[in-house]
Parts: C-alpha cells; sequence; structure tokens
C-alpha cells in the first residue's frame, strides 16, 4: 500500500490548520470558552454536489430555529473557483437531497412544502431564477430521486401506497387503524410497525400523470442509479426467500425501456454488496462488498471492500484485498481508470483511489482529518472536510485544498478550542488500543483536571479527527475529555472490530479502562474526579463499566441496554441478537451474562439515565429498569426522558437542555461546591 502524502501537501495542510484557527493557537488567552447557545447557534454543513461542468457546488446547510423548535435546511452553490456563496433556496422551506439536471439548467432538491405535506421534487430554473416549481405529485412522496442521463426523466424511489390510497376517490383521513403485522421483521425505529408496503423503484417523465414502476415484490429497493446510456437502472435489494432473516443483498440491473422491466442479478454473495457505480463505458459496476455475514452495525460487521464486476458476468474482483480497512462511496474518474471512495482507518477519514484494473491504494487526502463526503464531476473534486478544531467546510482539491465555505467561522471567531492528541497504548493483554484525548480549555501542563470518559456507539464506528461538539463543550466547561476506540471500533481491522463478538463489555472494558489510567499515567486525569458516559452503544458499555467498577464518580447512560431478553422483539435488532448471540431460550446463560440488569447491584456510581420516548432502536423500558433498580437499592440515580423523541434527540430544546444535564451532572460530583448549571433561557 503507498500513501501519497507529499511534502508539498503536508505544507498546504498545516497552514490551513493555521489559518482556521488562529483563535485556539494563536491567543488562547483572548478567546473565551464555549457555550450551549453556541452550539445551539452553530451551523452545520452537508454535502458537496457539484454541476455537471464542475464549475458550481451546491451544498445544504442546516441550523436550529429555536423558536420554532425544529432544525431546518438551506440550498447554498459557490463556484468552484472560490467566491462568495449563493442562497438558492430560503430558511423557511427545508430543503434537502439537491442535484442537478444534465444540462446545468435545473437544481432539483426534495421538499414537503406542497399542499399534501408529502416530500416531493421540486426545481428552480437557473436561467430565469424565480421560485421553485413542484415536479412531482405522487401520493406517497418520494424517498429519493436521480436524473436520468439525458435529462428526460427521472427515477424516483418511493414507498408502496397504503391501501386506503389505492383508490383515488378515497382520501386518506388519519383515522387509526390497527397494525396488522405477519412480518419476522416488524419494527423499525422513526418508522414504527412495518407492513408489507416496500420501496420500490419508478421511472417518471415531467409531463406525465404519474410515475412508472419499474421493480416489484417483497422487497425493499435502493442505492439506484442510471446507467450511462440511461436504458436501464443499477440497484441494491435482498431477493432471498426472507429477507427478514438475511441481513445479506446484492447489486440487479432492472431495463427501464423494456415494458416488462426485466431484471437481471449482477452479484451474488453471502455478504452485503451495495453502492453501485457504473463505469463510464457502462460494461463495468464498481461496488462495496462485504465477505461474510454482515449483522447491522454490532461487531460482527466485516471489513468492506471495494469490488468491481462485468455487468454481464458475476465474477468480484476485490480491488483492495489487502487493505484491511473499510471503504465507501465508490466513483469513477471521468476517463475510467481510476474509482475514488472513502477510507476509514485508524481515527481517520481518508479520500483514497485505486486503478480500476487494480493495483496500489494512494491517499489523495490524509493525515489528521476526517473526509466526510466528496463530489467528482469535469475533473473536478471537492470534498467535506472536517478536523478536531473545525466543523466541516467544503474544499476544493487539485493537489492542494482550497476552502469554499466559511459557514461556522462566525459563530466560533474568538471562541477557545481545545486541543486533542491522539495517543496509544496497551489494553490489559497487550493489544494497542488509541484513544483521542482532549484536554481542558486554559490547560497547563503539570495539572491534573477532572475527566470524563466518553464512549462512542455502534459498536462498530470510531471517534476520528472530526470536530466533536461535546467533548468541546465538556473542555471549555474545565474537563479533560478521553474518547477511546475499543475492540469492536472500525477502523483498526477485522479482528479488532470482532473483539467484542458475543462478549460486549469485556475486551472493550479492559481497553476503555486502560485509557482512563493512561490518562492518569500522563499527569493529565485526576485519578479522584473521573466520570463516564455515552449515547446508544457508548451507554450500553458505560453500563458494563459501572457494574464492573466503581472508581467512577459520576456516570451519564443514554439510550443504553438493561436486560437483554426483554428487548428481543421489542426493539428492531431480532435478527441481530440471533445470529450474535443464539435463540434467548436456546441460550439463555448468555443473554443473562450480557445483561447490566442483572448485576445492577454492583453499581454505586450516580447515574444519569436518559432517553427518547418512541426509541425503538434501544426502547427506554432499558433505562427506565436500570433507574427504578437503583432507586430500590437506594443509590443516587435521575431519569430523563424525551417526549415524542427517537433514538437520536432532534428537538433543538431537548439538545440544549440534554447539554445543559450533562454538565450539571458532572458537575455536581466531580467539582464538589461548584453547583448546578444555569440553562440557557
Amino acid at each position: 500500500m503507498i500513501m501519497r502524502f507529499s511534502q508539498h501537501f503536508s505544507l498546504r495542510l498545516t497552514g490551513l490548520f493555521i489559518l482556521l484557527v488562529p483563535a485556539t493557537l494563536l491567543a488562547q488567552d483572548d478567546a473565551r470558552p464555549l457555550t450551549i447557545d453556541d452550539l445551539m447557534s452553530m451551523k452545520s454543513l452537508s454535502g458537496p454536489v457539484l454541476s455537471p461542468e464542475g464549475d458550481w457546488v451546491v451544498y445544504s446547510v442546516r441550523e436550529r430555529d429555536m423558536e420554532e423548535d425544529k432544525s431546518k435546511s438551506q440550498l447554498w452553490a459557490v463556484p468552484t473557483s472560490g467566491g462568495a456563496p449563493i442562497p438558492m433556496t430560503s430558511f423557511e422551506t427545508s430543503a434537502g437531497n439537491p442535484q442537478w439536471s444534465p444540462d446545468e439548467k435545473y437544481l432539483s432538491f426534495t421538499a414537503s412544502k406542497g399542499d399534501d405535506g408529502e416530500t416531493q421534487v421540486w426545481t428552480l430554473n437557473r436561467e430565469v431564477g424565480g421560485e421553485a416549481v413542484q415536479l412531482t405529485s405522487v401520493k406517497q412522496g418520494v424517498n429519493d430521486y436521480a436524473w436520468s442521463p439525458d435529462g428526460s426523466r427521472l427515477l424516483l424511489v418511493m414507498t408502496d401506497l397504503k391501501p386506503e390510497l389505492l383508490n383515488e376517490d378515497e382520501d386518506d383521513d388519519d383515522a387509526a387503524q390497527p397494525y396488522v403485522i405477519d412480518r419476522m421483521q416488524f419494527k423499525r425505529d422513526y418508522r414504527g410497525y412495518l407492513d408489507r408496503r416496500r420501496e420500490h423503484i419508478y421511472v417518471f417523465t415531467p409531463g406525465d400523470e404519474e410515475p412508472i414502476q419499474v421493480t416489484h415484490g417483497d422487497y425493499d429497493d435502493s442505492d439506484p442509479v442510471w446507467s450511462p446510456d440511461g436504458k436501464s437502472i443499477a440497484f441494491v435489494s435482498d431477493r432471498s426467500d426472507n429477507p427478514d432473516l438475511n441481513y445479506g443483498s446484492d447489486v440487479f440491473i432492472v431495463d427501464v425501456d423494456d415494458e416488462n422491466h426485466p431484471i437481471t442479478q449482477v452479484t451474488s454473495n453471502e455478504g452485503r454488496d451495495y453502492s453501485p457505480a457504473f463505469s463510464p463505458d457502462g460494461r463495468r459496476i464498481a461496488y462495496v462488498t462485504s465477505t461474510g455475514p454482515d449483522v447491522g452495525g454490532s461487531a460482527l460487521t466485516p471489513t468492506k471492500y471495494l469490488a468491481i464486476t462485468d455487468i454481464d458476468a458475476d465474477q468480484r474482483e476485490i480491488l483492495t484485498p489487502d487493505l484491511d480497512r473499510n471503504v465507501s462511496n465508490p466513483e469513477f474518474s471521468a476517463n475510467g481508470r481510476d474509482i475514488y471512495f472513502r477510507l476509514e482507518d485508524s481515527g481517520m477519514n481518508h479520500l483514497a483511489r485505486v486503478r480500476a484494473r487494480g493495483g496500489d491504494v494512494v491517499r489523495e487526502i490524509d493525515g489528521d482529518v476526517s473526509v466526510r463526503d466528496f463530489s467528482m464531476a469535469n475533473g473536478e473534486i471537492v470534498v467535506s472536510l472536517t478536523t478536531a478544531s473545525t466543523p466541516a467546510e467544503l474544499y476544493a482539491f487539485d493537489d492542494d485544498l482550497s476552502q469554499l465555505t466559511h459557514i461556522t467561522e462566525a459563530t466560533l471567531d474568538g471562541i477557545a478550542r481545545a486541543a486533542v492528541e491522539k495517543r496509544r497504548f496497551e489494553s490489559a493483554d497487550g493489544t494497542p488500543v488509541e484513544a483521542f484525548f482532549v484536554k481542558p480549555v486554559g490547560y497547563e501542563e503539570g495539572r491534573s483536571y477532572p475527566t470524563i470518559l466518553w464512549l462512542h456507539g455502534g459498536p462498530a464506528s470510531q471517534f476520528n479527527w472530526g470536530y466533536n461538539d461535546t467533548a468541546q463543550l465538556f473542555a471549555a466547561n474545565g474537563y479533560a475529555v478521553i474518547m477511546p476506540n475499543p475492540r469492536g471500533s472500525t477502523g483498526y481491522g477485522a479482528e479488532f472490530a470482532h473483539g467484542t463478538v458475543a462478549a460486549w463489555g469485556e475486551n472493550d472494558f479492559d481497553d476503555v479502562m486502560a485509557a482512563i489510567d493512561h490518562g492518569i499515567e500522563t499527569g493529565l486525569v485526576d485519578p479522584d474526579r473521573t466520570g463516564v458516559g455515552g449515547w446508544s452503544y457508548g451507554g450500553i458499555l458505560t453500563n458494563y463499566v459501572i457494574t464492573q467498577t466503581q472508581r467512577f464518580k459520576a456516570a451519564m447512560s443514554g439510550a443504553s441496554l438493561g436486560l437483554v431478553t426483554s428487548n428481543y422483539g421489542h426493539d428492531q435488532y431480532q435478527l441481530m441478537y440471533e445470529l450474535e448471540f443464539g435463540l434467548p431460550w436456546e441460550n439463555p446463560e448468555l443473554w443473562a451474562e450480557l445483561s447490566p440488569f442483572n448485576k445492577v447491584e454492583n453499581i454505586t456510581t450516580p447515574t444519569l439515565w436518559m432517553g427518547g420516548e418512541v426509541d425503538w432502536n434501544v426502547p427506554i423500558n432499558n433505562s427506565e429498569q436500570m433507574y427504578i433498580a437503583m432507586k430500590r437499592l437506594g443509590q443516587e440515580t435521575q431519569l430523563v426522558v424525551y417526549p415524542n423523541e427517537h433514538h437520536g434527540i432532534r428537538r433543538p430544546t431537548f439538545q440544549r437542555d440534554r447539554f445543559g444535564r450533562w454538565i450539571a451532572w458532572f458537575d455536581q460530583y466531580l467539582k464538589p461546591g461548584a453547583g448546578p448549571v444555569a440553562q440557557s433561557d
């Protein structure tokens, strides 16, 4: 493997850091600490999407409207040569999924601003300006879409209509109906109870009354992409005998010009094949593949490789066979010689490429950065990139990085940002482990500080060099923060990621404890003032920590697990549990051993339990059971439930409330006498 990180690029990137964080590096004494209100006013960027000629890039800016208590997105465009960004939509209408028509005449997007309230495709005519025009008007709304190569039609991804809407003379009066369930997978967070309605692909010609459905059946179809000649669409689907009992997926092609819409299976794999990309000549498809069963986000998830195959022969060739790291988002270069992709590695996310015929992996953008997304067109490349001290911004890339957007500069101007370093140390069994160490704002060499061990979700994910607002807020309030990537994390190879399979709270417990011990050895951590917390699997691992040690003075467990068996059939992970733990009635000892609830009498750490009322990812009953058990045992504890919230807390006032409660809880136990933190108005 050859790493492309020239001296010229290194100097350029170093200069970029100095340009972006003068308050942190050059005037720390004059900068003020970050506040919760700062975070609430901070905007976030997603994208980019390059125009076909590569001269413009559109992106989405999301910000919180505290008065309406919701988040909204606005589309902007900026020349890739640099210049002032131009607003393309208003803040009043939340717009998403921007795309360009092939002739660049139209900028399209999805929004639900019509009378029917459903998400539709809208277009802005860049030549004449004016208001956006609604392009689609379908009863069930549009989930995804894409322009055909000649711009004459669009593919639409839509969910089957509800039975009551099939009759055009009937309206959906929102009257309550019973849930009639006959599927094995019958729940999904944010969607609720699942029926037999599936996501399928349609083709829509502007001017026609109705789109034409081109895929059917008791399967969900996703990841659609047009062939270069516009005659077919590649997509991803699990068309096994029972998709609810299988985590695999394959790539298919549907002929959209044949009125019978024949479907050809392109790949067949025990694991997951997805994210297809056509070569410019339309003869081959690059895609992401895994080599074993893929258990949705658990530690069983295998390495994701970059693969390629001819469309008329299932002859998978893995282009990154020696790269034991996950890849994503493959895209061919204009000449078809190279395939670009995102590469996850050791707390970093890089932009990489490899020859379509195979060869060495070249890292185009590497170093202590996180490339979140990229777009390519007409020889131009634009990336969304973030560092430990700067949230995501857009950069044009041509050997050098040229910053195109400055979304968060006004918010962070004059605000101190904590110094972050990545350190490596050994766990109890000698396994090398990495963690990000965030020093408190105003850090003084030789002093030890109250410290929060903050754990990530997944577990198949990783902390990376991207800006972490939670860690920065803790650091602004005088805390050191340790963010470890224990076993179960991705970015360190398959063996490391599989280190917690059916053994949650074992190796990863040792790893995170080694992280806090390493912090003590360096002198950063005050061993008498340590706290632990996290959300989702971060909360689950917190539970394993506080049931095995009493050394932490406070804990925050968000959206976490209590009694594992009580989740079987209640949350959305029935198949994952079966594949990793076995059936609960056949392997009850393991299910019991993995349940923090069964060891709740070991918890003496004051613990704040949190979650969303309607979370079906990790349901709130787990936190309720852990809370009531601690309460019954006479321990210090509190439960906070956010009404009508799912796994992620979306309502801005609740987000602000959660930040405030985190700080107040840790202050109460790690800073005696500090008192509660005043909530922002």
